[in-house]
């Protein structure tokens, strides 16, 4: 279980606001829905709060230390699903699944276990052998939160993981997004899908990097 905070935290590119200033403070077990149209600065968030960029300004912290980074904020339990999906072309399903688990020390056995249980959870059980290259565009997506679940991430990035997904498909992967939150996790969603989003516990909507709360977090 992780807390994950921003202050202040601002993206720019070249000079261009893509994120203007925002403070967050998401507790373990909170779902949150970042919502906008494209280009109104989701990924740019999410990616500043996965420590895959430097923000022009602010920090983000999780249990109230400075990330210093994406390897530092990974080994500490931050999981980005990026929109493209980060898999690998060349590896299986499953194979895109237990790697990062090894790269983290976890004992082999445990980790192949992982894999087959998070595959199970994505309706994908029978397509672990199957490269990526070989499988839609909505059964990478489901890859990529296998991946995610897999590792037990302290706080789940997913940028737009639902939306290439079949009707059933995507209340499944919500569904298991609201479970990972109901177990501890920090889950935040980015979306275009307001089913989607009103899962979610709060909602975060951006227009052109400026943030405005059709439902803010709840009071604790």
């Amino acid at each position: 279980m992780s807390e994950l905070r921003a202050e202040g935290l601002s993206v720019t590119y070249d000079g261009l606001v893509a994120v203007h200033p925002i403070d967050l403070d998401l507790e373990a077990g909170v779902m949150l829905a970042v919502t906008g149209p494209s280009g109104a600065g989701k990924s740019s968030l999410l990616w500043a709060l996965a420590g895959a960029l430097t923000p022009a300004a602010g920090a983000v912290k999780v249990d109230g230390t400075p990330l210093s980074g994406r390897d530092d904020a990974a080994a500490r339990g931050v999981s980005l699903i990026p929109q493209g999906n980060g898999l690998a072309g060349a590896l299986s399903a499953e194979e895109n699944v237990l790697v990062p688990m090894l790269a983290r020390k976890v004992p082999p056995q445990e980790a192949l276990e992982r894999t087959a249980a998070a595959l199970e959870l994505v309706g994908l059980e029978e397509s672990g052998r199957h490269l990526v290259d070989e499988l839609s565009g909505g059964q990478q997506q489901r890859v990529a939160l296998a991946r995610a679940f897999a590792m037990r991430a302290g706080v789940l990035l997913a940028d737009e993981s639902t939306s290439d997904l079949d009707a059933d498909n995507r209340e499944r992967m919500i569904a298991a997004l609201r479970a990972e939150a109901a177990g501890g996790a920090v889950v935040v969603l980015a979306t275009h899908d307001p089913e989607a989003a009103a899962v979610a516990d709060a909602e975060l909507a951006l227009d052109e990097g400026v943030v405005s709360w059709p439902r803010p977090l709840p009071v604790t």
